[in-house]
C-alpha cells in the first residue's frame, strides 16, 4: 500500500468517525449546537483531503469523475459542503427554530455521504 493511499483511507476514515458523530450527535439531541458543527467542517475538511488523494492515485481525473463512486463521491461532498455552511448560517445567525429542525436534513445528507463511502471500500477491497 503506496503512502499516499494509506493518508487517503486515514482521511476518509476521520471523515467518517468525524461526521457521523456530528450528525449523530445533532439528531440525538434533536438540535444543533457550536460542537456539532464542528465535528461537521472536520468531516468535510477530511473528506475532500481524502477524495483529493484518492482522485490523484486514479487513472486520471477524467476517469475518477466518470464513474459512479466518483460521480456519488462529489455529490456528497457538495451536499457536506451546503450542510456545514447552513448549519454555521444557523448557528451565527442564532435561529432557533431552524436549528431544531436541522437534523433532518442532516441525517438525508449523512445516508447520501455513506454511499461513496461504501462503494469506495467494496472497490478498494476488489482491486
Amino acid at each position: 500500500m503506496s503512502p499516499t493511499l494509506i493518508k487517503a483511507v486515514v482521511a476518509i476514515t476521520l471523515a467518517l468517525v468525524f461526521y457521523t458523530l456530528g450528525v449523530w450527535m445533532e439528531h440525538k439531541e434533536k438540535t444543533l449546537r457550536p460542537l456539532h458543527l464542528v465535528f461537521f467542517w472536520l468531516g468535510f475538511c477530511a473528506d475532500s483531503a481524502g477524495t483529493g488523494l484518492m482522485a490523484g492515485l486514479s487513472s486520471g481525473r477524467e476517469g475518477f469523475l466518470a464513474s459512479l463512486h466518483g460521480i456519488t463521491g462529489i455529490i456528497a461532498i457538495v451536499l457536506m459542503l451546503v450542510h456545514a455552511i447552513w448549519a454555521t448560517a444557523v448557528i451565527v445567525l442564532k435561529d432557533r427554530e431552524s436549528a431544531k429542525t436541522f437534523h433532518r436534513y442532516s441525517m438525508a445528507v449523512w445516508r447520501i455521504w455513506l454511499i461513496p463511502f461504501v462503494l469506495g471500500m467494496v472497490l478498494g477491497m476488489i482491486h
